[in-house]
Parts: C-alpha cells; structure tokens; sequence
C-alpha cells in the first residue's frame, strides 16, 4: 500500500500545486434580523435541497391575482448594508402578486428589471499567502473537492477494489494537509446563492457562517475567506480570480464569479399601479454597489530613488525614460503616485560616472522626464543627499529642486525650503478621501536637515512633533501616511530600534508607516491598526549587488513597490508589486519563480509563515 499511496499522493500533489488548492462544504440556512423601520408581515422557511447538483428552489410559487396593497419581497438573506435606509413600502418574506420583488438575479421572476445592484465579493487569505490567482474553472472545480476519486485511480490504473475506505480517505486527509489553508469561510447571505449556481460543496473544508472570523482569527486557523469588497482588511490578501481582483482599477463586474447581482422586479403580472415616486423612493433604499469607484484611491508607493552613477550613465545612453519603461503601468494606474528621490536637482551637475565611489551625488534637471514619465504626483525629500550640492560644489541647489517640482505640479514633503516648510504634511484629497503624507530623516548627516533659514530634510528628533502632527491629522479624519529616511543597514529583519521609532508613528495614528532607507527589502508588520514596512528596498538606483564584510548580498536588486487601496476614508488593502533590478537602472516585474523566493525571505523576516 506504500507505493500505491505515494503513487496517488504525488500524483494528486501536481494537482493540488496547479490549481493552488481549496475547497469547500455545505452551507447551512439561517435566518437574519429583519431590517429596521419596516413592517414584517409574513415570513417563510428556507427549502430543503434534494439533489448535490440541482439548483435550488427559488421558494417564489406562481402569483396570483390580488388586490392587496402593493408590497415589497425581500429574502430572509441579504448582505448587510444593500438596503441602508427606510423603505417607504411594508416589505414581505412570501412572495404574492402586488409585490415587487428584490433578490438574485438567479431566482428572479419574471418581469421588468427597476434597479440592479452589484454586491463584490473578494477571495481573501492571510496576508503572508505566497498564491496570487485563481482561474474561475479551478475555483469551481475546487469548490466540490478538486478531484475525482474514481476517475483519478481509473487514469493511474488503480483498481478501486485493491483500496479500502479507510485507506482512500487518509490518503485524502494526507493530501488536505498541502492546502495553503484550513478552512473556507462563506457567508450564509451568498452560500445558498452559490450554492444554487454550482450545486453544493465539499464538506470539508467549507464554514458557512453567519459573520466571518476577523483577520487574527483567519491567520491563526489559516483559513481563507469570501468576504464583502467593503469588509476587506490590510491583514488580509487578495486572491485574484482569472487575473481579474476588485482592488484594480479596470475591474469589470461582468463575469466576475464573486460579482453578486440583486435585482428588483415589477413582476410582470402586478396589477397595482406604480408611480414614478415611489419607485424613485424604493431604488432610493436600496445601495447601487458595495465597491464604487468614486469613493476608490489607490495608491503607490515606492523605495530609494537616486538618478546618479550607473542609473543616471544608462539614462543619458538609453534615454531618459528608461529606468521606468518595465514598470510605467504599475505606476501611472494608480490615482497617486509616491517617490522618494533622495539627490536634488543641479544645472551643472557633472556628466555621470558609473563607477564613481565618492557618495556625494546630483541629478541633471533633465532626468525629472522620468517621474513625468511614471507619473509622479508626490515626491518625498527625506533623503540624506539632498544638500551634497552645497556640501561639494557650494551651491544650495534645494530652492531649485523645490520650483522644478512646482512647475510640474508635483508635491512635496519631508523636506523644504526652512524647517517649517519641511515638517508641513502634504495633503491630498481623491475621490473623498483625504490622505495626508508627512516625512523626516532620523540619521543625518546634520548638513541634510532643514534649519529655520535653510532648506533640506526635516529633522526626526524624538518624533514629538512628527507624532502630534499625525495625530491631530487622524483627529481631522485624513489618513496620515509616514515615512522616514532611517538608519541604513542590509540586513532584510527590522532591529529593536525599528521596531520602536516606528511603532510611535503607527500608535500616534498613520496607517502606513514605509522605511524610504532600506536598500535591502525589510520584513513588515501589522501594529495598532496601521501597516508597517520597514524597508521597500530601491526603486531607481543602481545596486545591483553589495559587499558587506565580505558577503555579496544581491537582494539589493530586489525591490518592493506597494500598491494601497484606500475607500470610504479607510485604509482598505495593500498589494505587494515584486520587481527585480537589472542593468544597473531599470526594475521589471519579477517571475513567478522569483517572486515566490522573495515574498518567502520577507514573510519569513517578517516573524510570519508564508501560506
């Protein structure tokens, strides 16, 4: 039985492996609160399903003619928040004539369509999950188990006779243990729904619920979870479905299989008149979608960028715009666009040297094309180079950098032409949300900073006036996001002093607090509410490798590019972009191979298990 069982395991593994494996269980109706401020007239119990693969009755019997006032049909499940106010009409669990009708659009009678809803739903997982995608044909056939026994052992010319029951579901629970989780959970407001699509689940990794565990729950059960788009939480990592995810700006509700449509209904045989007012004020009640792209900002934010040495002799052969050609999508997509560019502008800065040793550095006002290029909207100057100019060559070449930005409409932060400027948070507002960036450097040198009558970076210090800014940011309710030029080192794991400068900022109130330092690519925590990076690594600088006493570190070339969805005033998901450097100047998007190395070496610095 060994070699019979190992023969099947590995088989079955490839599989699991291929299709990046989860399943799924039956659901179990119950019932919810009835909404607020209406009238429950009646009220009936859920059918109880016949067959695996046979759709579910709609519980909606043919209408009959009646002169009762008009009503409205509601099922006993909805999600929470599709209906958010009061509905100027009673509204009832059976369904009759003289009722409009709201629900699915898979059980819909027939009739005229008033209003559609689009509720999105997203496939989530603990944020340390190593899988990005999912296609919807694996989705489904995972849905009832993955696989076939029968025609799996018929295919290896296993004789199902020579195997017992016992031994095929070890050899079943054996395999269960490779999953990236333990449990899906489903709510029951869509599981019936589902349900009646694809016919009913695996029983036994499937949860049907009536509120999904919260994200330290998921994490410690390493369970993943279908969770509504507005319910979604950084801890937590989205699963794209057939490449397609509600976080991207181009996502389309057609043939999303999470998309959930409500519709309501005048049936077709209402004999009760409508009037324009009322129906006005039923689709009133009743929201549009969950995920509204007007309420929607995503944004990027990236690591070190320094357009000098290597970088700056390949832009001057190659073109301007070469460092950013491999990723410009990533960049330009999104509504706002950080980078942090440690070197300021100089009208005479030298031609560059490739294999210039001395660490003090300029860029040609030519080379800003590039951030034109990706699309730059808001430039951190908490770098540590920004007055190299006046240090070597006596020119305070800040005051130009600061009106070079101006004129191509770019903020800053993080740095300025006195202190006071420097230490000013640079406040954006998006589709209603209002995100405000605020910035200093920890390490110096002293010539660096930003005195009260001369430009440069603003200063850490205790992190006193750094603290009471974002507080006073989060009281206002704008979304403050700090960043700090920190001390540098290649180690990929945050020290004790990471750990702790950076918690202030989080427990003051930012949500994201990024390491604009790091060179090497830093682990990353969740702490009082707020996402923590503590090192992105490099964007636009030219280390594709490093001696550090002797050890080659090349993961300087690797690079993280953080990509932020905010709604409704919320933080609500952060995606890590993976890039990889090459040719001293230009970062493309890493393989799959690659990848899955790098978020394993972060996850891992992070004190977390890769999923």
């Amino acid at each position: 039985m060994t070699a019979l069982k190992n023969k099947a395991f590995f088989k079955i593994l490839s599989l699991l492996i291929i299709f990046s494996l989860f399943t799924a269980c039956s659901p179990q109706l119950s019932t919810v609160e009835p909404l607020p401020s209406m009238t429950h007239t009646s009220s009936t119990e859920a059918s109880t399903p016949t067959s695996t693969h046979t759709p579910e009755s709609t519980g909606t019997p043919e209408p009959t003619i009646t002169s009762e006032p008009l009503s409205l049909f509601l099922p006993e499940l909805l999600p929470s928040g599709i209906i958010d106010s009061e509905l100027p009409i009673a509204y009832k669990r059976s369904y009759h004539s003289n009722t409009l009708w709201f629900g699915h659009e898979s059980q819909a009678p027939q009739g005229e369509i008033l209003h559609t809803t689009d509720w999105i739903y997203a496939l989530a997982a603990p944020f340390p999950t190593i899988i990005d995608d999912l296609s919807s044909e694996d989705f489904q056939v995972l849905w009832f188990g993955g696989w076939d026994w029968q025609d799996f052992l018929s295919s290896s010319n296993i004789s199902i006779a020579t195997i017992s029951e016992d031994e095929l579901q070890q050899l079943r629970s054996d395999l269960l243990e490779i999953l990236p989780f333990k449990i899906l959970y489903v709510p029951e407001t869509i599981a019936g729904i589902m349900r009646n699509m694809w016919g009913y689940p695996d029983e036994t990794l499937v949860k049907i619920v009536e509120t999904i565990p919260d994200p330290d729950t998921l994490w410690e059960e390493n369970a993943w979870a279908i969770i509504p788009f507005d319910d979604l939480d950084p801890k937590l990592k989205i699963i794209s479905i057939d490449g397609t995810s509600p976080l991207f700006k181009d996502f389309q509700a057609s043939g999303y299989p999470l998309n959930m449509q409500y519709q309501l209904i005048k049936e077709q045989r209402l004999t009760t008149s409508l009037n324009a007012q009322d129906i006005e004020s039923i689709i009133s009640a009743i929201q549009t979608t969950n995920r509204d792209p007007d309420k929607m900002t995503t944004l990027v934010m990236t690591g070190v960028t320094a357009l000098v040495r290597a970088t700056a002799y390949r832009m001057e052969i190659n073109g301007v715009t070469y460092p950013g050609e491999e990723i410009a999508d990533w960049l330009r997509e999104a509504d706002i666009t950080h980078i942090s560019n440690e070197v300021s502008f100089y009208e005479d800065c030298p031609f560059p040297d490739p294999h210039n040793r001395m660490l003090f550095f300029c860029s040609s006002p030519d080379y800003i094309e590039l951030f034109e290029y990706v699309g730059a909207d808001v430039i951190e100057l908490t770098g540590n180079h920004n007055n190299d100019a006046l240090y070597v060559y006596g020119e305070d070449v800040v005051p130009f950098t600061l009106n070079l930005y101006d004129h191509y409409d770019m903020m800053t932060y993080g740095g300025g032409r006195n202190l006071g400027e420097a230490q000013s948070p640079a406040i954006m507002t998006h589709n209603g949300n209002q995100i405000a960036f605020i910035g200093c450097n920890a390490p110096g040198p002293v010539f660096a900073w930003a005195t009260d009558e001369g430009g440069g970076a603003a200063p850490c210090g205790d992190y006193q006036w750094m603290t009471e800014k974002i507080k006073q940011l989060r009281q206002e309710g704008i979304l403050p996001i700090a960043t700090l030029q920190y001390y540098e080192d290649y180690y990929n794991y945050p020290e004790s002093h990471h750990i702790r400068d950076f918690g202030l900022l989080a427990e003051a109130g930012a949500v994201i607090v990024n390491g604009s330092q790091a060179h090497r690519p830093k682990g990353m925590a969740f702490e009082n509410g707020a996402f923590i990076d503590y090192g992105l690594g490099n964007l636009f600088f030219d280390q594709m490798g490093v001696t550090i006493d002797d050890e080659n570190i090349q993961q300087t070339s690797w690079e993280v590019i953080q990509r932020h969805t905010i709604y409704e005033g919320r933080l609500l998901s952060t995606e890590l972009l993976t890039a990889m450097l090459q040719d001293y100047a230009q970062p493309r998007p890493m393989t799959d191979r690659e990848r899955t190395v790098f978020l394993e070496e972060l996850f891992s610095a992070s004190g977390w298990i890769s999923r």
